[in-house]
């Protein structure tokens, strides 16, 4: 794996990949079928409302999936190195994942994914065996008069919550997509000789600060080429996952993920904010949020 991040598998097949199940579900839930009025969703009562308020319709969850197992790679325990065999199985496991969770959202004639979550968990019964699931609310717009789509004509796809959602709408933004990036990353272990030095200093271990912060460069200098890919403005909502899984202790993934967005508009007039008084544990405090005035109580 070079810097540059591997190329997306978006593949027309992967819709085949489906199961039978889910194809049925997408059937019923498709405008004409026996259910067409019923829709499935993760959001809240306040997300609900806050999307609509928005202009889109929830149309369905769609999820996908991907068991992969995972390969396996030697390295020097005297050399930080990135551990490119499972860098690459990580990012194209996640990516059928995400693959497959926009085919289920293409079948819904859906312009767009919100709340989207990514997981992988390794296998008990198989340490090199791990399931990558995407599950996020497939929505619609319900203006016509622009394109919510990706300029590749696909569904875009966000982790944005309802209320992040109808902000960044307000705003004169819209999301283009989930970018990711990850790096697998191994840390080399520390010199009998310089254990013995460091024994009783307060000192930097250069060569452990080195590798982590290499490896979360890699992770994010990834993401960026995404975001750049899909001709996005900016990433928000950036994070970064550390990961270690069933390797080495001295084998750590770093997985950046953020939404990319661009502006609809070059205005950006931003809600006026609204104090509320929240009344859950822990003890009331005072927030400042963007919302509708009708939504809160």
């Amino acid at each position: 794996m070079t810097n540059q991040v591997p190329q997306p598998h978006h593949n027309p097949a992967i819709a085949a990949d489906l199961p039978e199940h889910a194809r049925e579900r997408l059937k019923m839930m498709q405008k004409g079928g026996k259910q067409s009025n019923l829709f499935t969703s993760d959001l809240s009562v306040n997300e609900f409302l806050l999307v609509k308020e928005a202009g889109f319709e929830p149309l369905g969850l769609v999820v996908g999936c991907s068991m992969y197992h995972i390969g396996f790679q030697w390295a020097n325990i005297n050399q930080n190195m990135e551990m490119t065999v499972l860098s690459q199985a990580m990012y194209h496991a996640r990516e059928l994942a995400m693959s497959r969770m926009q085919e289920e959202a293409e079948a819904l004639d859906a312009d767009g994914i919100i709340g989207v979550r990514l997981s992988a968990k390794h296998m008990t019964w198989e340490p090199n065996m791990a399931e990558f699931v995407a599950i996020g609310t497939a929505v619609k717009a319900t203006n016509t008069s622009m394109s919510y789509r990706t300029f590749a004509n696909k569904p875009f796809t966000s982790d944005l919550s309802g209320q992040d959602f109808w902000t960044l709408l307000k705003a004169g933004y819209r999301p283009l997509g989930l970018v990711m990036g990850n790096c697998v990353y191994h840390v080399a272990f520390q010199g009998l000789g310089q254990w013995f030095r460091n024994i009783g200093k307060n000192v930097e271990m250069t060569n452990f600060t080195q590798a982590l912060y290499d490896a979360r460069e890699l992770a994010m200098e990834r993401m960026q080429v995404e975001a750049s890919q899909l001709q996005a403005q900016g990433i928000i909502g950036a994070n970064i996952h550390e990961h270690q899984y069933s390797w080495s202790s001295h084998v750590i993934e770093f997985f950046a993920v953020g939404t990319a967005v661009t502006p609809t508009r070059s205005d950006h007039h931003i809600p006026t904010p609204q104090l509320t008084l929240s009344l859950n544990d822990p003890p009331a405090q005072l927030n400042t949020v963007l919302a509708p005035p009708s939504t809160n109580h």
